[in-house]
C-alpha cells in the first residue's frame, strides 16, 4: 500500500514547528517563540506568555486592531491602560508610566512600560477588577496603513521582564 502524500504533508506540518506570523490592519508581525497562540476572542492575536522567576502564573499578550478610524486616538488608550493600574500606595499610577515613541521599519509606534497594581478585568465591561499587585505592561500603539494596532502584554513582573526582549523583537518584526 502506497502512502498517502496529503496525509504526510499534513503529519509533517503537524510535527515541524513554525514560525508564527500575523497581520492585522495591513502589518505583519513574527510571534515570538515560545508563546503559545490561544483562541483570539474578539482579538487578531492572543498568546499566552510563559511564566518565569518564581512567578505563580503566565502572562498574556492581546493584540486588538477594530478597523479603520476605531479604538481610539493614541492617548486616549495610553490613558485608559495607565488607568488599569494602581501605584504601591494604591493612588494613580500616572507618575509611574514610562511613555516613548518609536519606528520599527518606519512604522510608528507609541510604547508604554508600566508596573504596579494591576486592576485586572476578565472583560472590558466586567464591573470589579481584581487588583494583582508587582504586574508589569509592556504596550505599543503601531500606526498601521488600515488603523492603529494596539498590543498590551501584562504579568507577573519576573515573567514580563523575562519576555521584555521577545515582546521588543516582536515590535522589531513589524512590516507592512
Amino acid at each position: 500500500m502506497r502512502p498517502n502524500p496529503i496525509l504526510l504533508t499534513a503529519l509533517i506540518v503537524l510535527t515541524v514547528p513554525a514560525v508564527l506570523a500575523e497581520s492585522a490592519g495591513g502589518l505583519t508581525w513574527t510571534a515570538p517563540d515560545g508563546w503559545t497562540s490561544q483562541p483570539k476572542r474578539m482579538r487578531a492575536a492572543n498568546y499566552v506568555v510563559p511564566s518565569a522567576g518564581g512567578d505563580n502564573e503566565n502572562g498574556e499578550c492581546g493584540v486588538y486592531f477594530f478597523g479603520p478610524g476605531q479604538g481610539g486616538s493614541v492617548e486616549a488608550n495610553v490613558r485608559r491602560w495607565i488607568g488599569q493600574f494602581r501605584a504601591p500606595d494604591g493612588g494613580p499610577a500616572d507618575s509611574l508610566a514610562k511613555r516613548s515613541s518609536d519606528s520599527f521599519n518606519g512604522i510608528a509606534v507609541t510604547t508604554l512600560d508600566l508596573t504596579g497594581t494591576y486592576l485586572f478585568k476578565p472583560f472590558p465591561m466586567a464591573r470589579q477588577a481584581t487588583p494583582k499587585p508587582g504586574y508589569r505592561m509592556l504596550a505599543a500603539i503601531a500606526e498601521a496603513p488600515q488603523g492603529p494596532v494596539f498590543f498590551k502584554l501584562t504579568a507577573p513582573k519576573a515573567t514580563t521582564d523575562a519576555a521584555e526582549a521577545a515582546f521588543r523583537k516582536m515590535l522589531g518584526s513589524l512590516k507592512r
